[in-house]
């Protein structure tokens, strides 16, 4: 859906301390990689936003502010017209799915967004048709798929994916992929994730190591295409795809959307640390009944599940800094199927804490949360802002896109790195990484200036 050419920062190139960030001139192209509740809600969601039927809320593209110099000067754009985005009216989605429906189909039966909403953009999302997809049940249990792509080994599957790209790239000026699939089991990197060598041996004599999720980001990698992951599977995270996301200057991320309950637990954590209270005991358990809670009743899909949502408290808390605080917590994460309730997520956190003199106190968290409403944000994000960083040599030649943690339960980082779980210490880095790449001071919120 092609909108008018932009003004400003997206109609010339902008050159700032020797960082060239290209304009987004054209089309983006998105290839979503599972058209489910989320792609839907997510691709239904602009195009209600370009109707001017509601507000991109929660899409800090679309909704931000980032402040420039002091607080004296009050500067303060919004970051879509600080930094070159594409527009929405530039975006065309396409993608893939194991069932046939197209997105009007199956927003439908997700039932997320109401009847109302999408029978005023019925035509247009019944003309987004997914193409038929990669999958394999041994990856994900409880899933049947019928719409699927059919070869000898997983080497004719990428080249199939990769026949995809190039055929979406003829009608569009630049394109990023997003996997909104669901959870695959649980997997560590082996042999084959060790180099880019191995990984391509292993296409062709179908390394079990090798799930459809990294078939995907393998062949847009190849393509230099950038590649965004918002469930826990074992991805781009290993050194094979890193390697040829450097070789191809093809942006990646970390993983899995924060969306409901690590989202609160990113900040509740940082603020209990900030102010030295101790925490001995973190239960969590979910209620949904979408596709992805069908999933995760798994245990193989739910262990992939569980290892990104425990990761962050450790992190935060650094129990070997701070031990007599943190040492001994307990955190135990449950998820449990429960189809009445859909896509409206229900979670509860039990937080034991101590403090002054060791007294015990308590929190409850009790978070009605409407899963693919929060995911279908950050969807949009991170596709807006590794197209950037793929304009953006400095980014793009880097691979790992570490600024864009900020969405994600699971940060990835440079080896050796530890990730930064704090959501504040994200944002910060997030919009500190937009000042840089336009020339502008970073903000390191000392303040003793205006006390001169």
């Amino acid at each position: 859906m092609a909108g008018a050419k932009q003004s400003g920062p997206k109609s010339a190139a902008k050159k700032t301390g020797g960082v060239q960030v290209a304009p987004a001139t054209g089309k983006l192209g998105v290839m979503v990689v599972g058209m489910g509740a989320v792609a839907t809600t997510m691709i239904a969601g602009v195009e209600a936003v370009r109707r001017g039927m509601a507000k991109p809320i929660g899409s800090l593209t679309q909704m931000g502010a980032i402040r420039l110099g002091k607080r004296t000067d009050n500067r303060s754009p919004l970051i879509k017209d600080f930094v070159p985005l594409a527009d929405l009216n530039d975006l065309t989605f396409t993608g893939w799915d194991i069932f046939e429906d197209n997105v009007y189909e199956s927003a439908a039966h997700a039932k997320v967004l109401d009847k109302e909403t999408l029978e005023k953009m019925k035509p247009y999302l019944e003309t987004i048709k997914p193409l038929p997809a990669v999958f394999d049940q041994f990856y994900v249990k409880r899933l049947h798929g019928t719409h699927v792509k059919q070869g000898k080994n997983k080497r004719e599957l990428a080249d199939q994916v990769i026949a995809d790209i190039r055929a979406f790239k003829k009608t569009v000026d630049r394109v990023v992929m997003i996997w909104c699939g669901s959870t695959e089991i649980f997997m560590e990197p082996s042999a084959v994730h060790a180099s880019l060598e191995n990984f391509e041996k292993g296409l062709v004599c179908n390394d079990v190591g090798i799930a459809p999720s990294q078939i995907y980001a393998y062949a847009a990698l190849c393509e230099g295409v950038p590649f965004a992951n918002g469930a826990p599977n074992l991805t781009v995270d290993t050194a094979a795809l890193i390697e040829l996301s450097k070789r191809n200057a093809a942006p990646i991320c970390g993983k899995d959307f924060k969306t409901g309950q690590t989202f609160m637990k990113t900040v509740l954590a940082p603020a209990f640390k900030a102010r030295m209270l101790g925490v001995s005991g973190w239960f969590s358990t979910n209620i949904l009944g979408n596709r992805d809670g069908e999933v995760l009743d798994d245990p193989q899909s739910f262990k992939t599940k569980e290892e990104s949502k425990l990761g962050s408290l450790e992190y935060i808390f650094q129990p070997e800094l701070y031990p007599e605080l943190y040492h001994d917590l307990y955190h135990k994460i449950r998820i449990n199927y429960y189809p009445p309730r859909g896509d409206e997520k229900e979670a509860w956190d039990n937080i034991d804490i101590f403090g002054w003199l060791g007294y015990p106190m308590q929190l409850k968290v009790n978070f009605l949360c409407r899963d693919s409403i929060l995911a279908a944000p950050i969807a949009l994000d991170l596709v807006l802002f590794l197209d950037l960083a793929k304009r953006t040599p400095e980014l793009r030649s880097i691979g790992i896109q570490e600024w864009l943690s900020f969405y994600l339960k699971s940060p990835q980082t440079a080896e050796g790195l530890y990730p930064e779980h704090d959501l504040f210490i994200q944002s910060m880095k997030l919009k500190n990484t937009l000042r840089h790449i336009m020339g502008q001071d970073l903000i390191t919120h000392l303040g003793l200036e205006y006390y001169d």
